[in-house]
């Protein structure tokens, strides 16, 4: 039996026989290879080829792939003509492919997809997340070929008699993907025959020790905690909490200090560090805008659920406004820090006037009558 043939049932354990299952396909040799290992294995299989337009050749690949699976579905998208095309052309397959599926959908990457990716993530963006390389499964998504190499999957296909049609842009070379593939890949096997296993190989051990160590890290989100954890943790931590690769050094450099203080730490995100606790964000939220209400009832403010008894203003904090509590009046300024409500939060909390009168703060405070609940 060839190495391919023993490759392919070892590498495709996430295929259930039965189970509905959507195979993306390109026309090319690893998503055909790919669609003969689903249907051999009884999958309940359906297809998908998404037709960009973007190829002379892309009508034929819609015809091959529709000879291949006659109730093949096909979806053409058209991408805008600046920004990265393979990004935008990856985004678009996989929101088809939620739309479609059933169950799980499944891509022909494989193991030699795995490595490429490594190694330009390994330049481009510091780091262990780069070194882990993609998930086998990420949601419905699986990628049952990660333990096959591109020249087992061809192998497999001619092993069986398959035929597939090559994407002329896979040569390209302007593209980083194919610069990797054709020059850096081939230079590694030269000075290391089997580099582009031993990379995917790393990529599927760091990432099983990831899981591990994250199932470790504290659950926590005072700073003053991070930071006194060992650096390597507290970077874990950290990230972890803002999902993606930030800077980390100015946060910890945070803790200790009062009051409240955002830190730019890259990715689109900010650091908002405020009662010794810190959060992420991507800036301010707008406040909801102010709601009359007519007649007793229940509206929605944002993200709660407001019950007023009586005609009422639903609106933002404003200063100035005071409150009714036993001992008197308080300023909602006061009640807000006095609670530890974080600065920016504060716009979001629901307040209920009736007649220049304050007689609900959110969860914070009510009279009798007047109710707010987080819907959230």
């Amino acid at each position: 039996m060839s190495r391919a043939s023993c490759a392919a049932p070892r590498s495709t354990r996430m295929i259930e026989p039965g189970k509905p299952l959507l195979v993306l396909l390109s026309a090319g040799a690893d998503s055909v290879c790919l669609l003969h290992l689903a249907q051999s294995l009884r999958a309940d299989v359906s297809v998908l080829h998404v037709n960009y337009g973007l190829r002379p050749s892309a009508d034929a690949d819609e015809a091959f792939c529709r000879s291949l699976f006659p109730d093949l579905i096909v979806e053409r998208v058209e991408l805008p003509t600046r920004g990265n095309l393979q990004a935008l052309a990856r985004e678009a397959r996989y929101e088809l492919a939620e739309r479609h599926a059933e169950g799980d959908y499944a891509t022909g990457h494989t193991l030699s997809d795995q490595a490429e990716t490594v190694l330009m993530r390994l330049c481009s963006s510091p780091g262990r997340k780069g070194l882990l390389g993609m998930a086998p499964r990420r949601g419905r998504l699986i990628r049952p070929l990660l333990g096959m190499t591109r020249d087992e999957t061809r192998a497999y296909c001619r092993e069986h008699g398959l035929a597939w049609r090559e994407d002329p842009t896979n040569a390209d070379t302007s593209f980083t993907r194919a610069r990797v593939r054709h020059e850096l890949l081939p230079l590694l096997e030269r000075i290391s025959p089997g580099a582009e296993r031993t990379i995917a190989e790393t990529a599927r051990l760091l990432r099983d020790e990831a899981e591990a160590l994250d199932a470790l890290l504290p659950e926590t989100d005072s700073l003053e905690e991070i930071a006194a954890l060992p650096p390597a943790l507290s970077r874990l931590v950290l990230r972890r909490m803002a999902g993606a690769p930030i800077r980390t050094d100015e946060v910890l450099a945070m803790a200790g200090r009062g009051g409240t203080v955002t830190v730019d730490v890259g990715q689109g995100l900010r650091a908002v560090i405020e009662y010794g606790c810190v959060r992420f964000d991507t800036g301010p939220e707008p406040p909801p805008e102010p709601l009359a209400v007519g007649a007793p009832g229940t509206v929605r403010f944002g993200g709660w659920e407001v019950e007023v008894s009586a005609p009422a203003t639903v609106r933002s904090w404003q200063p100035g406004d005071r409150v009714r509590t036993r001992a008197g009046t308080k300023s909602l300024q006061d009640l807000f820090t006095d609670r530890k409500i974080p600065r920016e939060q504060r716009a979001r909390v629901p307040v209920v006037e009736v007649d220049g009168e304050v007689k609900c703060v959110g969860d914070l405070t009510h009279e009798e009558g007047f109710t707010a609940r987080r819907l959230t």
